[in-house]
């Protein structure tokens, strides 16, 4: 029981840390002149992964590379699948064409490029500084393009009031949270996988994964709700994106890894997601109930082959 306790107060803790660290991030970037375009493709997006990054970063510097990975893996089939799922339940999501045209693709790329790279089963300083290049790479592409955007901005859910300082202490604050949080989630799930006798891979893949997706979650839905379905759609691959350019990238350079336990399905899974997404929306430009629907089932299904199969 106090495991369990542990584990939702680490992913508290996480949520908590993510919401106030990107409100004084976009608050911030928004008082040194930066467009509010830019931050919602940057700040908005990779802040809602930073729960992502820093249990991954803690996990490798504890030597626990696979359930690093399995976050990674699993964050991204969780956030496509699952979280797309139930917001196109609840609304049908129309997706920018921006996203059609440009961010899809690339995400798709990037699935298909990820098990090219790990279909060794091992993630290597020189794998995890070649992601961190694309990383810098696309982003200065992004903002380059978004400042020659003359079209309006979504909006960031931040009305900026605050002072650079006080924008400064809500980032250093959210850092906070997201480090203690990141370290409790880590302790309970190492835990839980032991006693369970379930691998620190599957833990990733699952009761990690879906925590650490709770920002994007709740982002997506927020939008969705607001009727920014193609918010909730752009944050999503945004995400997505960084999970596997940044994440990756930095848990390559701090602590190269061993993954014998990953499988061929769970590289498979990783690029079939992605790849799923794309007729979907290439077709009417929308993800309709009925395939939110599937998609639901497909998480469901997966899910529980996993647990079956460990």
């Amino acid at each position: 029981m106090m495991t369990w306790l542990w584990l939702l107060l680490g992913l508290g803790l996480l949520t908590l840390g993510a919401r106030v660290m990107v409100a004084g991030g976009v608050a911030l970037a928004l008082r040194l002149g930066i467009t509010p375009l830019v931050v919602g493709l940057t700040i908005m997006a990779y802040g809602t992964s930073a729960p992502e990054l820093v249990v991954s970063a803690g996990a490798a510097l504890r030597g626990l590379g696979s359930l690093a990975i399995g976050n990674v893996v699993g964050s991204n089939v969780c956030n496509i699948a699952l979280i797309l799922g139930i917001c196109a339940l609840i609304r049908p999501l129309a997706v920018d064409r921006l996203v059609i045209r440009r961010e899809v693709p690339v995400l798709i790329g990037l699935s298909l490029l990820t098990p090219v790279l790990l279909w060794d089963r091992h993630l290597g300083r020189f794998d995890g500084g070649l992601l961190l290049v694309l990383l810098t790479g696309y982003t200065v592409f992004i903002v380059r393009e978004a400042r020659r955007s003359t079209g309006p901005a979504h909006a960031t859910g931040v009305r900026v009031a605050r002072s650079v300082w006080q924008s400064m202490a809500l980032v250093v604050a959210g850092l906070a949270f997201l480090l203690v949080g990141a370290d409790l989630m880590v302790d309970a799930a190492v835990t839980l996988a032991q006693s369970w006798g379930w691998s620190e891979l599957l833990i990733g893949l699952t009761v990690i994964a879906i925590g650490t997706s709770l920002p994007e979650l709740a982002l997506s839905l927020i939008s969705t709700l607001r009727g920014e379905t193609d918010v909730a759609v752009g944050n999503v691959v945004g995400s997505n994106t960084f999970n596997l350019l940044g994440i990756l990238g930095i848990t390559g350079l701090i602590s190269p890894t061993v993954l014998p336990d990953l499988r061929l399905a769970d590289l498979l899974t990783l690029s079939v997601a992605p790849l799923a997404l794309w007729p979907l929306i290439r077709n009417d430009g929308r993800i309709s109930r009925a395939e939110g629907a599937l998609l639901f089932v497909a998480y469901a299904g997966y899910t529980i082959w996993m647990v079956l199969t460990a």
